[in-house]
């Protein structure tokens, strides 16, 4: 699903006016290989940069951690882990800060995953606490998300949201289903409008990264 802490139910409420795209000029020794770097046009910033974590990534542990820490410690939405029988097809996706502090560190992290051909699930999202105040974090991890799946041949893109994120996503040019609840909580089904969200210059993976 995608959760969003609910302390950072504003995310999102302002837009930016920034490029499209950019070039880190640093990428940390991360194993990346093809990235575009193509960004949300609401997203882009130089502080934080958008990743598909490969087998050989040397962040996919911050990438656990910090799923855990969101969704066990914060959320309480499970107890000794969130991982599911979905993580070893999905393919994880992270945000990186190339700040002074934090500096090459997982602060945002969400998962791709295609259930049947063409039909994708996006989920696990979640932003650090240190730096939910970056709207721009939440954007680009949604960007990447639905931008990758659509490069790779995606009809239909959805998630399940937490009733607290369905302004947000509309503003980001998503469209409610129906309302569910999961595990006593209540969230909207959406779908991403690929109309918006190019499809993306992203290779795939042959695999995809072992649980660590």
């Amino acid at each position: 699903m995608f959760c969003i802490d609910p302390s950072s139910h504003e995310i999102g409420q302002s837009l930016s006016s920034s490029p499209a795209s950019f070039t880190p000029s640093v990428r940390w020794g991360m194993a990346i290989d093809a990235d575009d770097f193509r960004l949300s046009p609401t997203a882009c910033s130089d502080r934080f940069s958008f990743h598909l974590l490969r087998p050989t990534n040397a962040l996919i542990n911050g990438y656990w951690q910090l799923r855990s820490q969101i969704f066990c410690e914060e959320q309480h939405l499970f107890e000794a882990s969130d991982r599911d029988q979905l993580d070893p097809h999905a393919y994880p996706i992270a945000a990186i800060h190339h700040g002074s502090s934090f500096a090459g560190q997982v602060v945002g992290v969400v998962r791709i995953v295609e259930p049947s051909p063409r039909l994708w699930y996006g989920g696990r999202l979640g932003v650090h606490a240190d730096f939910r105040r970056h709207n721009q974090i939440g954007k680009g991890l949604i960007w990447k998300a639905v931008t990758t799946a659509h490069g790779w041949g995606c009809d239909r893109f959805l998630a399940t949201v937490q009733i607290q994120n369905v302004r947000f996503f509309q503003r980001l040019h998503w469209a409610s289903i129906e309302e569910l609840e999961i595990m006593g909580i209540r969230h909207h089904l959406m779908e991403a409008d690929l109309n918006y969200y190019a499809p993306s210059l992203e290779r795939r993976p042959s695999s995809v990264p072992v649980a660590a």
